[in-house]
């Protein structure tokens, strides 16, 4: 073994080693209380570990039998990360972090995050990827004050596959339930089935504008309009292609939702049962009660003196 000693200062010790097969690298510690390997790199490492074994020996191997750390990094780049591991092989990790019973891999952030993960895969690999190989729990997220988990994507926040359990209050920030249904057009414009239509269903089930008075065959109102989004849509998935022209929309079904209205023929005030119009894709005060029967859409939150225009619903079919 070649070992070249080059001696700094009084409290540190630069060691460079070449092992040889039944040999091994020794690494003598700084004198006192200084550094045991210290390596400084102006263009390139200040220090570089290769390993060649196949029975999983290390490039580098720190370890500290008095508690502390065995391997720190440390950086003031911005972008730059204080320890940084890569794999090029098709399977395996970059970094690998193993604990009898602490964390195996933990990060701390005073201002940011404190474990971050990122992706570039287009086949389906994730940002950050927690499992668990007996009945625990793979992924937790926990904030004292804050949110434990917060997700955004750009199709989907979320997909959970299998059952979801919720054990405290489930906040939805929608006002509606609506459920998605083929809706017919080529029966008008795509305005006449925009949000805050009242739909009908057709002889074939699928949806189109009222245009009569009193229909039973009420279905719903387009969800969306105004400020009011819904807070749940059932039933989502794409259109069929056994109807031409079909196309699939959320109908509200129960909640509150911003509705076209026409109160020509009688204004609508707070608290009236409403009905289907004759005037397409609206709603209008039902007056007859008898009529009613079957086809009330839902009653008004919000008055209409005049002419159209749009009224808040509280949707209840009946």
């Amino acid at each position: 073994m070649a070992i070249n000693e080059s001696v700094t200062g009084d409290d540190s010790v630069a060691i460079t080693g070449t092992a040889h097969p039944g040999e091994r690298t020794v690494g003598v510690g700084g004198r006192g209380d200084a550094v045991g390997v210290q390596g400084k790199g102006t263009r390139w490492h200040g220090v570089e570990g290769l390993s060649s074994s196949a029975i999983g020996g290390a490039g580098v191997y720190g370890s500290n039998s008095a508690g502390g750390a065995g391997v720190v990094g440390e950086t003031s780049g911005r972008f730059n990360p204080a320890v940084y591991g890569k794999h090029s092989g098709t399977e395996g990790q970059g970094v690998l972090g193993e604990a009898d019973n602490g964390a195996g891999t933990a990060g701390k952030s005073k201002n940011w995050v404190g474990a971050y993960g990122e992706s570039a895969s287009t086949s389906g690999g994730s940002g950050v990827w927690g499992e668990h190989k007996g009945a625990g729990t793979g992924t937790i997220g926990f904030s004292a004050e804050g949110v434990g988990v917060h997700a955004r994507g750009g199709r989907l926040a979320g997909f959970f596959e299998g059952n979801v359990e919720v054990t405290g209050d489930l906040v939805l920030t929608g006002a509606d339930v609506a459920e998605q249904f083929d809706v017919a057009v080529g029966r008008g414009d795509g305005e006449d089935i925009g949000p805050g239509a009242v739909l009908t269903l057709d002889h074939e089930g699928a949806l189109t504008p009222c245009t009569l008075a009193y229909d039973t065959r009420v279905a719903g109102v387009v969800s969306g309009a105004g400020d009011r989004v819904p807070a749940l849509v059932l039933d989502r998935q794409e259109a069929g292609t056994s109807r031409e022209a079909a196309f699939r929309k959320a109908i509200a079904v129960i909640g509150k939702v911003w509705c076209r209205a026409d109160a020509s023929s009688k204004p609508i005030g707070v608290g009236d049962l409403l009905t289907t119009s004759s005037t397409p894709g609206h709603t209008m005060v039902a007056t007859d009660r008898e009529a009613a029967f079957g086809a009330v859409l839902g009653k008004a939150l919000t008055p209409l003196a005049s002419g159209t225009g749009m009224v808040l619903v509280l949707v209840g079919l009946g």
